[in-house]
């Protein structure tokens, strides 16, 4: 796995995995959720695509899984980011990257 950032939403946009699957996503959600204690605000669940937005050190995110991009990380506010709601992106994503590597799918997801 390497990250990639990317702006094409008008943010950067911190791609974990661009050929991620669903077990992977929920993975990453778990880690989330337990590691950094984070809480899923609004889920939406469509046929091919998945955004979770969350508070993360007062930056809204969305955690976003699609099948044809694979799994990654953006403000939720896209276009309308602010600088620093990019950087925290691009810090959280770097840490959730050492995680996932050192992690090697060891931990079960609910």
């Amino acid at each position: 796995m390497s990250l990639t950032l990317r702006t094409t939403l008008g943010c950067t946009e911190a791609v974990l995995s661009d050929d991620g699957g669903l077990k992977q996503f929920y993975h990453v959600a778990n880690i989330l959720s337990q590691d950094f204690d984070v809480n899923f605000s609004n889920k939406e669940d469509d046929f091919d695509t998945i955004d979770w937005e969350f508070r993360f050190k007062g930056h809204n995110m969305t955690l976003h899984y699609s099948i044809y991009n694979g799994i990654s990380l953006f403000p939720t506010k896209t276009r309308d980011a602010l600088n620093k709601d990019n950087k925290a992106v691009v810090e959280l994503a770097n840490v959730l990257e050492l995680k996932l590597l050192n992690d090697n799918g060891q931990r079960n997801i609910a």
